[in-house]
C-alpha cells in the first residue's frame, strides 16, 4: 500500500477527524492488525503537539477464543479498572479515535446470550465514557481500516492481500484521500450537510411519513429537535468530525412516537453476526413484533439489551441513494461505511446533541422530552431507490423530502 495514501490518512484522521490540540490527549481504539497505521497516527498526534497517546488495543482471535472457551459468568464483569482508566482520560479532554474494521462473521457460531452478556456488561461499566462522546464533551472519530476479516468478506474470490488493497482504494475514495487538498475536500463536503441540516432544523418537522416496499412507518420528531451532519463541536468549541466518511444528516426521533412497520434493505453487521432481511413493527414508539431472514436470535438479544430503551429509536438519519458509498454498489458489512450508503434509523439511546439543551437535561427531563435512553446505540439501513419520505408540519400539512431514494427539496 502506498505509504503516502497511508500517511495522509493518518494526517487526516488526527486534523480533520479529532482535530487534536496542543496538550491533549488521544485514545485510539484500533485491531493489533492496524499496528503499523497505528504508528502513523500516534506520529501525527505527537507532531501536532498530543501529551500522550494511548491505544487501546483489540485482537480478534483473542475476543473470538475469549468468547468461545469463557463461562458466562466472566463475561458479566466489564473490568473496573479499565473503566475508570477511560474515563479518567475523557474527563482529562482526551479526543478519542476509534479504528473500525471488525471481521463481521467473527462470532456468529458462538452463543448470542454470551454475546449479549458481554455487551450488557460493557454498555452499563462503559456508560459515563460514553456520555462524553454522545455528548461532544470530547471530540471524536471514528474511520476505518481494512482488516483481513472484514477484506475477505466483501472479496472472498481473491487473496487476502489483494482484498485489503482492494477494500483500501474504497476507503480511499470516500474519505477524499486523493484529492489534491483533502482537508479543503472535507471542508466543502461538510459545508453542503451544513445547508441540509440547517434547512431541516429551522422547518421543525412535526413528524415524518416513510414509504417503500415493506416500510410505512410514521416518526414523531421531539419539539426543539437539532438536525446534526458532517462536522460537530465540542463542548469546548473544537469542530471535528464523528465518522469518516460520512454522508448524513440526523436528528432524534420521539421516544414515545414512532408507529408502523419498518423494513432492513442492507445487512446488519452486529456483535460478530450478520442480521439481514428484517422488520420491526412499532407501536407507540417501542418494537412489538420482529423477524429476520438471517440472525433472528441475534436480533432478538440486541432488542433485549435492557429493559426498554433498546425496542425505542434513538436516531433518523437521512442519506441519499446516490451518496458515493451507495453508488460504489458494495454492501460492505460495516455501519461506518453502510449507514452512509442509505437512510438508516438506530435502535437505543439518542444524542441528547440533537435537542436544545439535552446535553443539560436530567434523565427524567430527558424522558419527558422524548429523548431515548439506552445501553446500546445500533444503527441499520432502510434507504433504497424507492424509499418516499414525507415531512408533516405543525399546521398539519405535507411536504416532500425524499422521492425515489434521494432529495426532494433545495438546501440553496
Amino acid at each position: 500500500m502506498n505509504q503516502q495514501r497511508l500517511e495522509k490518512y493518518a494526517q487526516l484522521a488526527v486534523q480533520k477527524g479529532v482535530n487534536l490540540q496542543k496538550n491533549q490527549g488521544l485514545i485510539i481504539n484500533a485491531p493489533v492488525e492496524a499496528s503499523q497505521f497505528v504508528r502513523m497516527v500516534a506520529k501525527e498526534a505527537y507532531a501536532v503537539g498530543a501529551k500522550n497517546v494511548h491505544i487501546e488495543w483489540n485482537d480478534e482471535l483473542l475476543t473470538f477464543l475469549k468468547f468461545k472457551h469463557a463461562p458466562i459468568e466472566t463475561l458479566e464483569n466489564f473490568p473496573k479498572w479499565r473503566a475508570d482508566g477511560l474515563e479518567a482520560m475523557v474527563k482529562d479532554n482526551y479526543a478519542i479515535l476509534s479504528v473500525y474494521g471488525e471481521n463481521p462473521d467473527l462470532l456468529k457460531d458462538i452463543d448470542g446470550e454470551k454475546i449479549a452478556t458481554a455487551g450488557k456488561a460493557a454498555g452499563q461499566a462503559l456508560s459515563e465514557y460514553r456520555k462524553y462522546m454522545m455528548n461532544n464533551k470530547v471530540c471524536w472519530s471514528v474511520i476505518g481500516y481494512p482488516t483481513s476479516g472484514w477484506a475477505k468478506k466483501l472479496y472472498p474470490e481473491i487473496p487476502t492481500e489483494q482484498a485489503i488493497d482492494k477494500l483500501w482504494e474504497e476507503i480511499f475514495r470516500t474519505n477524499r484521500i486523493d484529492e489534491a487538498d483533502p482537508v479543503d475536500a472535507w471542508n466543502k463536503h461538510n459545508n453542503v450537510l451544513l445547508q441540509a441540516k440547517k434547512y431541516l432544523t429551522n422547518k421543525q418537522y412535526k413528524s415524518l411519513v416513510y414509504k417503500a416496499e415493506g416500510t410505512d412507518l410514521t416518526i414523531d420528531l421531539p419539539e426543539n429537535h437539532i438536525w446534526h451532519g458532517g462536522s460537530e463541536f465540542s463542548e469546548s468549541g473544537t469542530e471535528f468530525n464523528p465518522n469518516m466518511p460520512t454522508e448524513e444528516v440526523f436528528t432524534m426521533p420521539h421516544k414515545y412516537g414512532v408507529n408502523g412497520i419498518v423494513a432492513s434493505t442492507k445487512p446488519l453487521s452486529y456483535g460478530g453476526n450478520i442480521i439481514d432481511n428484517f422488520n420491526l413493527t412499532f407501536k407507540d414508539g417501542k418494537v412489538v413484533e420482529f423477524s429476520a431472514e438471517t440472525g433472528e436470535k441475534a436480533l432478538g438479544h440486541l432488542l433485549d439489551m435492557d429493559e426498554d430503551g433498546a425496542r425505542r429509536l434513538g436516531e433518523v438519519a437521512l442519506v441519499p441513494h446516490e451518496s458515493p458509498i451507495s453508488q460504489s454498489g458494495i454492501i460492505f458489512f460495516n455501519t461506518l461505511f453502510d449507514e452512509n450508503a442509505s437512510c438508516h434509523l438506530a435502535l437505543g439511546k439518542a444524542y441528547p446533541t440533537n435537542i436544545e439543551n439535552g446535553p443539560e437535561m436530567t434523565d427524567e427531563e430527558m424522558d419527558q422530552h422524548g429523548v431515548n435512553e439506552s445501553l446500546v446505540h445500533e444503527d441499520f439501513m432502510i434507504g433504497s431507490s424507492e424509499l418516499n419520505i414525507d415531512g408533516i408540519t405543525k399546521d398539519g400539512k405535507t411536504e416532500a423530502i425524499f422521492r425515489n431514494g434521494t432529495w426532494a427539496i433545495s438546501f440553496d
